[in-house]
């Protein structure tokens, strides 16, 4: 399986720290976030990855290369104007000719990847969105789904909402039947894709992640990473 790693954020809220770096470059317990998510993403077999750039490209490019110090082939577009999350699919003709991953370049991660690629396969879903809980629906893409785990509702960030605590944690299982739906240009899962998606009928389903993830995109987020991962790295040799 590959995997799509959305890498362009400016990461305006992470500033002055994001004045010289990308936010997925940003240091967690000493290393590169991007570093961490590709050697999660190499745990669970995936060996090639495409990632799209806009802030500070450079800092990505240098910083992980082509990716063999992960076993992995890397693969960069840059975007001189922001794409959207799923506009950015279409920096990669031919690529996603596979089941393929979707991931926020912000996110912090050591969850059961498996356990989510596996359920999408047994539930023949055209989209799989990984879940988590959330306190906070109005910062959002919140869920509402059946008791099989299909997704019947899908607000994103949305002003009012009354179904639940059920939100998109930023991990996607994806079939290459997508990208007819992804048109050329500016567009974005949460806002289009998925909403297109379910008024066609398509089978998008939901599924808890079994672990540990986090948006670092707050300082207070970036601040709760770090003490998290010292505390994990204690514990989980296999993150390393």
């Amino acid at each position: 399986m590959k995997a799509l790693i959305l890498a362009a954020g400016a990461g305006t809220r992470l500033r002055p720290l994001t004045n010289t770096c990308p936010k997925p470059m940003l240091s967690v317990a000493g290393v590169p976030l991007l570093t961490w998510t590709l050697r999660w993403l190499r745990r669970y077999g995936v060996q090639e990855a495409a990632l799209n750039l806009h802030h500070f490209p450079h800092v990505v490019r240098e910083g992980l290369g082509d990716g063999s110090q992960f076993d992995m082939q890397l693969h960069y577009a840059y975007e001189p104007e922001l794409r959207g999350t799923a506009g950015a699919v279409r920096n990669f003709p031919g690529f996603f000719d596979t089941p393929f991953l979707v991931i926020y370049g912000d996110l912090l991660m050591d969850f059961d990847l498996d356990d989510l690629i596996n359920f999408h396969q047994q539930q023949h879903a055209l989209m799989t969105i990984a879940l988590k809980h959330t306190t906070t629906p109005h910062s959002q893409g919140m869920i509402e789904l059946s008791r099989k785990g299909r997704v019947l509702r899908f607000v994103e960030k949305p002003m009012v909402w009354d179904s639940g605590t059920t939100a998109n944690a930023g991990v996607y299982v994806c079939n290459p039947e997508v990208l007819a739906h992804i048109p050329h240009g500016v567009s974005d899962f949460g806002h289009d894709i998925i909403p297109t998606l379910l008024q066609l009928g398509a089978t998008v389903y939901g599924r808890e992640l079994q672990g540990y993830l986090l948006d670092i995109g707050t300082p207070e987020a970036y601040e709760q990473a770090q003490r998290d991962w010292e505390q994990r790295l204690s514990v989980c040799s296999d993150i390393t």
